[in-house]
């Protein structure tokens, strides 16, 4: 059999923007990495796939690397190596670096004005995101429906609602038959701005919609205690044959705490895991909180202790709260210990301990946390101390004081 071709450059920027292309991330910077092994020179053709395999890998490192590559090959002042280390920068997070390449640009397109805005947007800056927008009509970029999708996030992150009702009144007059992208950033907008008689004549009108539609709807009822109207399109949903995501699920989940349904809850949580959606943080946390506000804490307590991630301090904080409501001394006693070791600067969680031993008449031990947190000056210098679990009561050690 005659050998195989050696591989080319133009072969493996080939593969490169194919496997880019086709979201199979890991494969192209391990095509990457053989192509260099090979001695095989990269340029410019070469580095816009790597890049963008770099942000969606989270491959900080290498996309490092292809930065000072791009340098070394005099390839970071081309348009599309540029952009594309701007949209890495951006898909990393790093977004302080992303703007200064962007500043530094000669040229810039409209994707990458665009990108550079919804990156603002999506990465919790949504000050940011509407004052680059004012760059860019001051720069004449033409408004798409990515441009608006990616103000409504700011303005719902912000909760201006005046401003978004201003865009709506904007993307009617501009887009006809409402992309569905741009309808369902409506409704979330208004959900998050707390318009739900606005967020619902949207999703109404809608030609057409996803998951995405019917979970800002549903996730916002239940997060803002209408757990009969969010259970209800729950169940619609279903019927209209749309198959929920783990948000939906969330929604559903926030609903059946509000309303103290713990037998749906349960089952919406199994119903999870049997459409093969592995629950994460969020949702046990919810679960917990079903469970507390139901009285059933050592039900939430076992749950916190069997699900397969740590917990997080607002779960713990939920769970304490619920033992001291419901006088479950015990486990109050076992997660104060694991709150305050967490973060042994918060007064509140030894306010809390203290507050539950006074409601059960232990005064002693109530004031025996108080002395405590004055010795080791717990509201101001945090990380002093330590606390184990001594029989019935707490146990705490003065580690040292902070020059």
């Amino acid at each position: 059999m005659p050998a195989a071709a050696p591989a080319t450059l133009v072969s493996f920027n080939s593969l490169l923007a194919s496997l880019a292309r086709s979201g199979r991330s890991k494969q192209a910077l391990r095509t990457f990495r053989d192509m260099l092994a090979r001695g095989v020179p990269p340029d410019h053709f070469t580095l816009p796939p790597v890049l963008r395999s770099c942000a969606l890998t989270g491959n900080a490192g290498l996309a490092a690397s292809c930065h000072a590559l791009a340098v070394k090959l005099g390839a970071h002042d081309n348009l599309f190596v540029a952009s594309g280390l701007v949209l890495c920068y951006a898909g990393l997070s790093s977004l302080p670096a992303a703007r200064r390449l962007f500043d530094g640009m000669r040229e810039r397109d409209t994707v990458l004005w665009t990108s550079m805005m919804s990156a603002y947007a999506q990465g919790g800056e949504p000050e940011a995101a509407l004052r680059f927008f004012g760059g860019m009509v001051a720069a004449q970029v033409p408004l798409d429906a990515v441009v608006m999708v990616s103000l409504l996030l700011a303005c719902g992150q912000l909760g201006w609602r005046r401003h978004g009702r201003s865009l709506h009144a904007f993307c009617v007059r501009r887009f006809l038959g409402m992309p569905l992208s741009l309808g369902n950033a409506l409704v979330d907008m208004y959900v998050k701005c707390g318009d739900f008689a606005f967020a619902e004549r949207v999703f109404v009108g809608m030609p057409r919609r996803d998951v995405i539609s019917w979970s800002a709807l549903i996730l916002g009822h239940g997060l803002n205690g209408r757990p009969d109207i969010a259970l209800r399109l729950f169940d619609r949903m279903a019927t209209d044959g749309i198959r929920p995501n783990s948000v939906t699920f969330l929604g559903a989940l926030s609903a059946c705490a509000h309303s103290g349904m713990v037998d749906k809850a349960y089952g919406i949580f199994e119903g999870m895991k049997q459409r093969g959606i592995e629950p994460e943080l969020k949702h046990y946390s919810c679960m917990a909180d079903v469970l507390g506000r139901a009285g059933r804490v050592l039900e939430a307590v076992k749950l916190i202790d069997e699900m397969p991630f740590e917990p997080d301090e607002a779960m713990l904080g939920g769970a304490l709260a619920a033992c001291r409501v419901h006088g479950e001394m015990e486990a109050a006693e076992r997660i104060s210990k694991r709150l305050m070791n967490m973060s042994p600067g918060k007064s509140g969680y030894y306010m809390s301990l203290a507050n539950i031993y006074s409601d059960a008449g232990r005064y002693d031990d109530a004031e025996r946390i108080r002395e405590f947190m004055k010795e080791v000056k717990v509201d101001k210098l945090p990380g002093y101390s330590s606390v184990e679990l001594d029989g019935d009561s707490l146990k705490f050690h003065k580690i040292g004081n902070r020059v």
